[in-house]
């Protein structure tokens, strides 16, 4: 049996809208070079159409060569839930073990490149190890910024990543019928559109509540802060003026 090859990567870390989407590519080791001719690169240096295009060359090679691909879609809500006790790094090592699990069983032994979401990429390495448990143990796993500009399986992964969320906000700006731009605080048109979702009732379930762009628009228009709400999307807690 040859040696498999993972990579795991992240699209949607920092966007105030739309989910975190983490893939995890894993393939024999002797198919990276299909990769490369393909032209995997890192997303971000891939205009849309471009990824779009090796996104579903992948998709036709996982199928063909029984490539594992295991993708984890973060709802906003998981997100505003985690962020109470715990923090954005400690999330991701979840979702990052999730997808990996998702991708392929415990191998006898194999490689993970994953691109850190930790200013110390070997703590992220060390605690994604811990997370996967004994199964995993005999993975070797590198850990490093970047890693998505450094590794094809990786780039892989980051591309599929992207690409997955792209399609969702794309379908909810469809749904909403408003421009959401690219999800980021700064973008004009998602200042515009946070606006625009914390307007009703409660803000609206695709907006990351936890997000201080979100909060203060919403207590700037509503004079409260903003509601807490469960994993579900259930609100926990609403405040009123006084209680702030």
């Amino acid at each position: 049996m040859s040696t498999r090859n993972a990579g795991i990567d992240e699209a949607g870390r920092g966007p105030a809208i739309g989910p975190l989407v983490v893939c995890s590519l894993c393939i024999p080791s002797e198919h990276s070079v299909i990769l490369e001719e393909i032209g995997v690169k890192d997303s971000k240096t891939l205009s849309s159409r471009k990824r779009d295009g090796i996104y579903s060359r992948i998709s036709e090679l996982a199928e063909s060569h029984g490539w594992g691909v295991g993708v984890v879609i973060c709802e906003p809500s998981r997100i505003d839930y985690n962020s109470i006790n715990s923090d954005l790094n400690s999330l991701e090592i979840e979702l990052f073990a999730e997808a990996m699990r998702i991708s392929t069983k415990p191998q006898p032994a194999g490689g993970l490149k994953v691109d850190a979401c930790d200013v110390n990429e070997e703590r992220f390495g060390r605690r994604l190890s811990r997370k996967l448990g004994d199964s995993w143990k005999e993975w070797k796993i590198e850990s490093r910024h970047g890693m998505d500009s450094i590794d094809v399986v990786t780039s892989a992964s980051s591309i599929i990543a992207k690409v997955k969320r792209d399609s969702i906000v794309s379908s909810l700006s469809e749904q909403l019928g408003i421009e959401i731009g690219s999800g980021y605080p700064s973008d004009q048109k998602t200042k515009r559109a946070v606006r625009e979702l914390v307007a009703g009732p409660t803000p609206h379930e695709c907006l990351r509540w936890s997000w201080k762009t979100v909060s203060r628009a919403w207590s700037e228009l509503h004079g409260t802060p903003i509601p807490i709400r469960s994993e579900d999307g259930k609100i926990t807690s609403q405040s009123t003026l006084e209680d702030w």
